[in-house]
């Protein structure tokens, strides 16, 4: 991850102008983000953590649609482009192992594109750091490149731009998302749109409500 970190900070103010905000041009995209900001609401309305926020374009978009919303990320030049574009927000320098976030603290976490980087063995620690920051019927949304279609392999890694990542098959997310004590709701799989490689997986999931 630190291999990660690094080459995210060297192409920092280059990735901004690219995917400033990810979901801007992707209907089904921001629709699935606007559902799940509603959902949020409709659960109590508590913050919502954009894990692997980048530059913050979707945590802004996030705090546009009713959210209390706040970035975290590893890169600390990311984190610097994110605060002097949207100085009213709040965005910090984390990790996703190990989240400087209370038990049950939040109302939903976005991870749009943040999980791809982890080695697959690392995944359910990162799923169990979700679960554990979710208040009980709180919202997980996640973003990723899947092999679903093309692959019977659950994780395919390729030669992502920045670092190595990994396509995911939705069935292992969901596996690892009900691995960590929450249920899925909704899933998407999108074929690619313009510049984009490979299909798109969209898992919902939630904290069951405590009895």
């Amino acid at each position: 991850m630190d291999t990660t970190r690094a080459a995210y900070d060297a192409v920092a103010t280059h990735y901004a102008e690219l995917f400033r905000d990810s979901v801007e041009g992707r209907p089904l995209d921001r629709a699935l983000v606007t559902a799940f900001a509603e959902s949020v609401r409709a659960a109590g309305g508590g913050p919502v953590a954009d894990l692997g926020c980048g530059p913050g374009g979707v945590t802004a978009r996030l705090a546009s649609l009713g959210v209390t919303a706040f970035g975290v990320d590893a890169s600390p030049a990311m984190i610097e482009l994110a605060r002097r574009e949207y100085p009213d927000l709040r965005f910090d320098e984390g990790s996703m192992f190990a989240l400087d976030i209370a038990d049950g603290a939040l109302g939903g976490v976005l991870a749009w594109y943040s999980i791809i980087h982890t080695p697959p063995e690392d995944l359910p620690a990162i799923f169990a750091e979700c679960a554990r920051v979710l208040a009980p019927g709180g919202h997980l949304l996640l973003g990723f490149f899947t092999t679903d279609g093309d692959s019977p392999h659950p994780v395919e890694p390729f030669d992502h731009k920045v670092s190595l990542a990994y396509r995911l098959s939705i069935d292992h997310v969901a596996s690892l998302a009900a691995g960590a004590g929450l249920a899925e709701t909704a899933r998407l799989r999108r074929e690619p749109g313009e510049n984009e490689r490979f299909r798109q997986g969209r898992l919902l999931a939630r904290k069951p409500a405590a009895p």
